[in-house]
């Protein structure tokens, strides 16, 4: 997935000619630096950052309909049909969410995508919702990712029952997200609500903390 493009300040110094796109603030951006702050370097690595203003489209059809494979050929990537897949063609990624429910993410324009997939959808029966607003992204990399999320994520993260490419539901801490493996470094992206973001945010500050001491035997 491509880096962000869009300055999540942007609406600091924006002049009066400025459109909504460009006003819009994320909703980690006054942590921005406290999230910098806490990285850590070395063998216990690990560090945070936002990725702002992802592309996010609820979906919902039956896969075995003449719509869904429309949609499929739209995205250019097949619907994953099991719990904790994804697929991912160019921009975007398709993350399982029941039998009948996808979230697509991508770094394009949310209007376009949405409109690309109610066109697929064509009437039928299904629903297609842009919901980008919902939620923010939030990235934690480096050897002690892992390690920090399960001071609070009740999921078995070890390798050989979660690695790259899944993506579930859970809860980290007391807020619920929807968390995504992307590589093996480990690199973890996490979805929560939007209102939630800064709580998790801080409590994940606060578990990084740790990393910077010795390691406990």
């Amino acid at each position: 997935m491509a880096e962000p493009t869009i300055d999540a300040g942007a609406g600091a110094g924006a002049g009066a000619g400025a459109g909504p796109v460009a006003l819009r603030t994320s909703p980690l951006a006054h942590l921005e630096e406290r999230m910098r702050a806490a990285a850590v370097t070395g063998a216990r690595g690990v560090a945070l950052t936002e990725w702002p203003f992802i592309t996010m489209v609820n979906l919902r059809v039956d896969p075995a309909s003449e719509a869904a494979d429309r949609i499929e050929k739209t995205l250019g990537a097949p619907l994953p049909r099991q719990c904790g897949h994804t697929t991912a063609s160019g921009p975007h990624t398709v993350v399982w969410l029941g039998p009948d429910e996808w979230l697509v993410l991508c770094q394009a324009e949310e209007t376009a995508v949405a409109a690309e997939l109610r066109d697929a959808l064509a009437g039928d029966p299904g629903s297609v919702v842009d919901v980008s607003a919902n939620r923010t992204t939030l990235e934690l990399s480096g050897p002690a990712a892992r390690q920090v999320l399960e001071k609070g994520c009740p999921l078995d993260l070890h390798p050989r029952a979660f690695g790259p490419g899944q993506a579930v539901s859970t809860t980290v801490g007391p807020v619920a997200v929807l968390l995504w493996q992307v590589d093996a470094a480990p690199t973890y992206r996490l979805f929560p609500r939007s209102s939630f973001a800064d709580y998790l945010a801080r409590w994940l500050i606060d578990a990084m903390s740790e990393c910077r001491g010795p390691e406990v035997p």
